[in-house]
């Protein structure tokens, strides 16, 4: 186990990868798993370069995605949680839409057994994020700060439309009120918020 954090960047997600394919490929399986949080931001975009770990969701064959993800971690000296499925508590009914999840890549190869990864939309990554911005202000958290570049990449323009984003996917209903809050500060207050 690795004495300090380990911090994923674009490179290093893929060796992971390509690494879960390999033993997926040679087990003659076809694995997915859908990325979300840092590691789909990482994936995907210039703006966030690091995360901590990967959160991930794999429906299917789960004791094998578990065992290889500790192979990965003894290889490349990781603690044995670098992936790991926390993020389930966020999920959206939404989900399994096709407007909330793109095909990301395939390891080892675009052909044949191996890993899918699936990476969640923009607008699904802003609205996860706002239901889990953490407390502390919004000015000390590396969640607002994705909030912020994600309603850059969505040219989301007032609070209105972030809550609209949010609750394409959650029920305005179930909302917390941090959330409403944290918009009205992130993206200017608006009369016609709901």
């Amino acid at each position: 186990m690795a004495d300090q954090p380990k911090i994923f960047n674009r490179e290093t997600l893929e060796q992971a990868f390509h690494r879960l394919g390999e033993l997926a490929a040679a087990a003659n399986k076809i694995i997915d798993i859908s990325v979300y949080g840092g590691s789909a931001l990482v994936l995907t975009t210039d703006f966030r370069v690091g995360t901590q770990d990967v959160d991930a969701v794999f429906e299917a064959d789960r004791s094998f995605v578990r065992h290889a993800a500790e192979i990965v971690a003894a290889e490349f000296g990781w603690s044995t949680d670098w992936i790991n499925d926390g993020v389930k508590g966020f999920l959206s009914a939404q989900d399994s839409s096709p407007s909330a999840k793109t095909l990301f890549h395939s390891y080892p190869s675009e052909t044949g057994p191996g890993l899918r990864v699936f990476v969640a939309s923009p607008s699904y990554l802003f609205a996860m994020k706002c239901l889990a911005m953490r407390a502390g202000g919004v000015e000390q958290s590396e969640d607002i700060n994705d909030i912020r570049k994600l309603g850059s990449i969505l040219a989301i323009a007032n609070a209105a439309e972030a809550i609209s984003i949010v609750t394409r996917y959650y029920p305005a209903g179930k909302l917390p009120p941090k959330t409403r809050f944290g918009l009205e500060e992130i993206f200017g207050g608006d009369k016609d918020v709901q």
